[in-house]
């Protein structure tokens, strides 16, 4: 039996009846939501941030006051609209956010975050007993405002895009959140305590969704397409800044590194999934190749099937090309089946080189890698008279091996974006667009449906080869045991997670993905769990990934027609005007 759409039973005319009640209630509730913060919420010091004080809140405690007095003001937002809009010559700026929207992601966002201090309470101090009376009228206040808010109306839309820019003050708004980002960023990875993390992670999605609701998400997007290049330069300053807010740290930045290869895989892997639209389920390969060439082509006491040691440049081009033949050797005789047929190739591909250099060994095969054990003892690059595994002091900020290399990655992740998006925009891009949405077709319309799905199985595979021979210096040895099935899946989920064929999607998604299990040690055996739930609710919720383009958007939510009105708005002239006509 179907559940009914509680928009079903509450009716717009409900919604305009009981309007005004249902915002006073909410008000009521967010104040006591607030107060509640003011109460102990765990019964001992350890949980979180010690929230067993009376009248003493904890920093965590603080963020959910500031999630209540957003609500409060998103639910007052659009009674001052209707008082300042009887002023004659009042500015109507406040009828352009929709506060009803944000307010009703805003009673969500203070449940679920509640929600879950409680659960990371309860995990912490070893069960629900040790939750305090406060965090249980957090709940329930919370819970009456998430009622509140279905009696608000949703009928109107925002406008907050249409108010005349300001080159200046959009430059600085994205100058600040990417900076004020930045210092979020670095507050959330050191803090030592996997729950504390899980909750500021909550609250920082929770004001990005109500932001969002609000319509200063949509402002923003705008603003950002208008000040593309400022954006882009903003972005890469600020991750060159993040080494320096973690005071020579190492542990933090280790992580780092992992999420810049990652997501630079990713990408690649993005090429073939989100543009292409070809599954791949082996592709972990391709960096495993990189890997492997650039842990042969070093200076290991241990690499010694080649006398020839090439400076690195050359290592990562040659690592990258082989990479791409392999891309090619499993495309030519795979791509002509599709679907189904092609992940189930892909896989076995995969699986076939790990067996593969697991047999190079000396005995089964050449003495190419050692076999399982691999090849330890990789050197620390040095690059024009740098040397990548000595700490250096810059600005009095000393700086560790990591650090290091991330600024390397950082370097390869730009290039890496740079053949992406350039690739995307261009024909060849609108070619594997054609065929994702429709191979026959495309095929019909004269697209080389077969060529292109080599250029994308190459493409990818050689930028996957380019982060495998940095991420071997990185991390000193290399094994067949690093690039199993499982690193696949992970990838593939971070192109789905963070959206398909975007760029800041993906890398949302591989940082999500590398950073969450890490922080989540102390809940090791249900990480997978954890994982898995996610992916579920992703894919009923929001299956077309946290970020996704417009246009993706679109094919799952059809029946959205301010999205659509939105995406025509976009077309190229041509095709709005053949779409008039």
């Amino acid at each position: 039996m179907r559940l009914p759409n509680v928009y079903s039973v509450i009716t717009p005319e409900l919604q305009r009846k009981h309007s005004r009640t249902a915002r006073f209630l909410g008000i009521i509730a967010a104040t006591i939501y607030a107060a509640s913060a003011y109460l102990p919420w765990a019964y001992g010091r350890e949980a979180l941030d010690n929230m067993s004080y009376l009248g003493g809140p904890s920093p965590l405690q603080f963020m959910g006051l500031g999630l209540a007095v957003v609500h409060i003001i998103a639910l007052t937002g659009s009674w001052f609209a209707s008082r300042i809009a009887r002023v004659r010559g009042a500015t109507k700026l406040l009828h352009r956010f929709a506060w009803n929207k944000a307010a009703h992601a805003g009673a969500w966002g203070m449940f679920i975050y509640i929600l879950v201090i409680i659960i990371a309470i309860s995990v912490e101090l070893g069960g629900v007993v040790n939750v305090e009376y406060g965090a249980w009228i957090a709940l329930a206040a919370a819970a009456i405002a998430v009622v509140g808010s279905w009696f608000l109306p949703f009928n109107t839309k925002h406008s907050l895009y249409k108010v005349p820019p300001v080159p200046i003050l959009e430059i600085l708004t994205i100058t600040a959140l990417l900076a004020g980002a930045l210092l979020a960023v670095a507050y959330a990875l050191n803090q030592q305590d996997g729950g504390v993390f899980v909750v500021l992670i909550t609250h920082f999605a929770v004001m990005i969704v109500t932001t969002i609701r609000s319509g200063v998400g949509e402002w923003l997007r705008i603003a950002s397409q208008r000040h593309r290049n400022v954006l882009v330069f903003a972005a890469f300053v600020t991750a060159y800044v993040f080494p320096f807010t973690q005071n020579g740290s190492d542990q933090n930045m280790s992580i780092a590194t992992e999420v810049l290869t990652f997501a630079a895989t990713a990408i690649g892997l993005n090429i073939v999934v989100g543009l292409a639209g070809l599954l791949d389920l082996g592709y972990i390969a391709f960096l495993g190749a990189g890997a492997f060439t650039g842990a042969v082509l070093s200076e290991s006491a241990f690499a010694t099937f080649i006398g020839w040691k090439p400076p690195f440049i050359v290592t990562m081009l040659i690592a990258g090309l082989i990479a791409a033949i392999l891309g090619l050797i499993i495309g030519s005789p795979t791509l002509r089946v599709s679907g189904d047929y092609l992940a189930i190739v892909t896989l076995a591909f995969g699986e076939i080189f790990q067996i593969s250099m697991s047999n190079l060994d000396g005995t089964s095969g050449p003495d190419v890698v050692r076999g399982a054990n691999g090849i330890p003892a990789i050197p620390d690059l040095n690059l024009f008279g740098f040397d990548f595994g000595q700490p250096h002091v810059i600005l009095g900020v000393p700086l560790g091996r990591f650090s290091n290399y991330f600024f390397l990655l950082l370097l390869l992740m730009a290039f890496i974006i740079l053949v992406f998006t350039r690739l995307n925009q261009s024909r060849i891009g609108r070619g594997w667009v054609a065929i994702r949405e429709d191979e026959k077709a495309a095929e019909a319309m004269g697209v080389n449906v077969f060529g292109l799905k080599l250029l994308a199985f190459a493409g990818g595979a050689f930028l996957a080869g380019l982060a495998g021979a940095v991420k071997a210096h990185v991390d000193v040895s290399v094994t067949p045991a690093q690039y199993i099935f499982l690193e696949s899946a992970f990838l593939l989920a971070a192109v789905v997670l963070g959206g398909m064929g975007t760029v800041l999607g993906v890398i949302v998604g591989a940082t999500l993905l590398k950073l969450m299990p890490e922080k989540l040690r102390f809940v090791a055996e249900y990480r997978m769990l954890f994982f898995g739930a996610l992916m579920v609710l992703m894919m009923r919720f929001r299956p077309e990934g946290l970020i996704a383009s417009q246009r993706r958007q679109l094919e799952f939510h059809e029946d959205d027609e301010e999205l659509a009105e939105e995406v025509d708005s976009e077309l190229p002239y041509e095709f709005a005007e053949g779409k008039s006509a």
